[in-house]
């Protein structure tokens, strides 16, 4: 068959039959919608006299058509009185109605139109928010066949469920009762997980053809508890499935008949289909006036390949012409038609055919086989591609053991033949036209080191049974060597004796090289980490020696001070924050606190030049602005050029004043009676930052009783808020100090936001 091939008449027609049919549906589906205004009043209208609920006026609607074998259209067009109107124009209002006209599923030709409209009833009365209406296909497939308020993907997912899959809507076919939100049966794979469902069968003269699944929101992050249905909510749902059940009815005795199966013995398919060795598919033929217009797709074996890909379960029980177009317009379709028409097998035939849906057009070359089998037809195939796969897997294995640097072995000590493998040759560093090395020579070809190695692999092999490996160094020409990973398997017959061995031999070579590197490196890094540790240690030791834990007695000054010192969690990142209560000989207070950029051992030995700085030029006289500008030119003539920042408190008990400057730091907080106040921000840039930085001055007057903190950004310090935020929020969650100072302390170490992880220096002063 050529690719050219030209449809013959008979498949034409089919496929013409086939778009036909689909058009059709269509063309009925909009003549329905037109016709649902005058079927929604008389729903209406009988819902009111009869006292009925919307749906099962509605299914009493569809059962008085049947039974006056007349249109429902017709019917609801009587009771409405509004049978003189045309087709598709709304009727007027009915005086007498008084309850709201809901949806009328009768007047509904179509699964699909009936599925919006069952959603379109319990979305507002139950709360539904998807509704699936399946259908039980010949073999016991589900097709879901229409669905609302379900998404593209999941409902293309679940178009075809496989017999024996549990799913509540399968087991309400199979027999199962009617399943409610809260059944634990309704658990299991199907359309909406985790959604509260209920389903009902879909029964007509008897047969279970399907079900209607109705489903609620699937709970949220708070568990919501599935919905309660009493009994008219149920009753309502038990006529819309009665309407549906009525639906199907009508559906098959429309102008579009329903295929009509062939009879068939009674045999197992399905152990047909399995027990053939190439891929097989069973198809039943579609019988339409007389002649077979289309088959229908029953099952496939577990050998049978999709060629666009699709799983099997997603074509059992679809037509042959809607799947395969191309393929039937390319002689597969005639083909069928004659084997079953005529009774003669097609034997086999190599058949060109286009597989194609969507923008994607597959063409393969097929061997083509096909028998009818009472009233179907069986039909195996094969692509060339497939036939072809050995030889390519094949070659794809040879491909992936020379870039591995793989190649396998097999011996026979019996007769003596030994097989190698592509690439062995080369992994011994033998020319290639070397007879195979025996695996108990391997010893005369590697390291003499690895000669025990060797044995224990030839101990376990040959007189334990034992699969085993080891790693040795094969020697080649070149005095180089091969760190090679030879693993062994015995090979035994039905009395346990050794009648072969085969195994593997895998160049590590390179392995071995970065295992030697990544040793090398670790030491180093094993090294770095010991110098790092050791110097971490020195900065911690420096900071805890520089740092007292009480600060000196003020008491000729009339003052009492605390200090607290809390280091980072991270005990290897010893930072730079540091204080100093100093008593001056003019019984003046310095209270310096300050916090040098970085961690180790810079920063530790930076903070020792800038606290030791300060305490020298406190005792010129000068005032905490000029010692702040001596403390720059410090910062900026250590090496490194250190940047710190600080703030500095000078206090005279005598007069009650405190004078203080700041170089970049939080300003401090002054405690008392009436609460809590930031003292204002003088101008002044970071130590270590400015050749020629000045730093403004400010004073205050300190009464008996209040408290001075002085702080380091460790206590306040935020990635989520400005520090401004977090200094008001913690002073306001302090309180008052009271008289214990140290327990104030440690009540604003315990009450701190920070959450960067960093040293944090507190000082508190006190006047009597």
């Amino acid at each position: 068959m050529t690719a050219g091939h030209e449809p013959s008449d008979t498949t034409a027609r089919a496929l013409a039959e086939t778009v036909r049919r689909l058009q059709s549906t269509a063309a009925r589906v909009r003549a329905d919608a037109r016709a649902r205004a005058v079927v929604d009043l008389a729903t209406g209208i009988l819902a009111e006299r009869l006292g009925l609920l919307p749906a099962e006026a509605a299914a009493r609607l569809a059962r008085l058509a049947r039974e006056a074998a007349v249109p429902v259209a017709a019917l609801a067009a009587d009771i409405a009185g509004v049978s003189g109107q045309a087709r598709g124009q709304p009727p007027g209002p009915l005086a007498g109605t008084a309850d709201p006209v809901t949806p009328a599923l009768a007047a509904v030709a179509d699964l699909q139109g009936a599925a919006e409209a069952v959603l379109e009833q319990t979305a507002d009365a139950l709360g539904a928010h998807a509704v699936a209406l399946w259908l039980r296909l010949p073999g016991g497939v589900l097709a879901l066949a229409a669905h609302a308020g379900l998404s593209a993907a999941e409902a293309d997912a679940w178009s075809r469920v496989p017999p024996g899959v549990p799913t509540p809507a399968q087991r309400v076919v199979v027999g199962g009762a009617e399943l409610w939100p809260g059944d634990p049966e309704t658990a299991g794979p199907s359309v909406g997980v985790g959604s509260a469902r209920a389903v009902l069968p879909l029964i007509d003269a008897g047969r279970r053809r399907g079900a209607l699944e109705v489903l609620w929101p699937a709970p949220g992050p708070a568990p919501a508890p599935a919905p309660v249905l009493g009994g008219p909510q149920r009753r309502r749902l038990h006529a819309l499935a009665d309407l549906c059940a009525t639906l199907l009815v009508e559906a098959g005795a429309a102008p579009a008949p329903a295929p009509t199966p062939v009879p068939v013995p009674p045999g197992d398919d399905t152990a047909l289909l399995e027990g053939l060795p190439t891929p097989a598919l069973l198809l039943e033929p579609v019988v339409r006036r007389g002649e077979v217009a289309d088959f229908t797709l029953l099952r496939t074996n577990a050998h049978f390949r999709d060629p666009l890909g699709r799983p099997r379960d997603t074509l059992e029980g679809t037509s042959l012409l809607e799947v395969y177009p191309a393929a039937c317009a390319g002689g597969l379709f005639e083909r069928l038609i004659r084997v079953h028409e005529t009774g003669v097998p097609l034997p086999g035939e190599r058949v060109r055919l286009v597989f194609q849906q969507g923008g994607l057009a597959l063409p393969a070359t097929v061997l083509l086989a096909a028998a009818p089998v009472g009233g179907r037809v069986l039909v195996g195939w094969q692509t060339e591609t497939a036939r072809a796969g050995e030889a390519e897997q094949s070659a794809l294995l040879r491909q992936a053991q020379r870039l591995a640097r793989v190649a396998g072995f097999e011996e026979c000590p019996a007769d003596g033949r030994i097989r190698w493998s592509d690439g062995l040759h080369e992994i011994y560093g033998l020319p290639p036209d070397t007879d195979p090395v025996p695996l108990a020579q391997l010893a005369r070809h590697a390291h003499p080191d690895d000669e025990p190695a060797i044995r224990r692999l030839l101990d376990t092999v040959q007189r334990r049974h034992r699969t085993a490996s080891a790693v040795v160094r094969l020697a080649h020409q070149d005095g180089t060597h091969r760190y090679t990973r030879v693993i062994a398997e015995p090979l035994l017959d039905d009395h346990g004796q050794l009648t072969g061995v085969r195994g593997a031999f895998h160049d590590v070579s390179a392995q071995h090289r970065t295992e030697v590197a990544l040793g090398a490196t670790r030491a180093r890094l094993a090294d770095s980490e010991q110098e790092t540790a050791d110097s971490e240690r020195l900065a911690l030791r420096l900071q805890q020696a520089l740092l007292p834990a009480a600060p000196p007695p003020l008491g000729p000054a009339g003052l009492r001070a605390a200090v607290r010192y809390r280091p980072a969690a991270q005990h290897d990142r010893v930072g730079g924050d540091w204080y100093d209560v100093l008593l001056l000989p003019d019984k003046r207070v310095l209270l310096t606190v300050g916090d040098v950029a970085g961690h180790g051992v810079g920063a530790a030995t930076g903070m020792v030049a800038l606290r030791h700085a300060l305490r020298g030029l406190a005792v010129t006289g000068a005032g905490p602005a000029r010692m702040l500008e001596w403390a720059n030119t410090v910062a900026l003539r250590e090496p490194g050029q250190i940047t710190a920042t600080a703030v500095c408190v000078l206090i005279d008990p005598a007069v009650g004043e405190l004078r203080w400057a700041r170089a970049g730091h939080l300003p401090p907080i002054l405690v008392g009676a009436d609460g809590a106040q930031v003292l204002p921000l003088p101008h002044g840039v970071l130590l270590g930052a400015l050749d020629d930085a000045r730093y403004e001055e400010h004073t205050a007057h300190l009464p008996p009783g209040d408290v001075l903190v002085l702080y380091t950004d460790g206590l306040v310090e935020r990635r989520d808020r400005p520090v401004e935020e977090s200094v008001d929020q913690l002073i306001r969650a302090a309180g008052a100090p009271g008289p214990d100072l140290e327990r104030y302390l440690d009540r604003l170490l315990e009450l701190s936001p920070a959450d960067t992880d960093d040293d944090t220096c507190l000082i508190a002063v006190q006047s009597r």
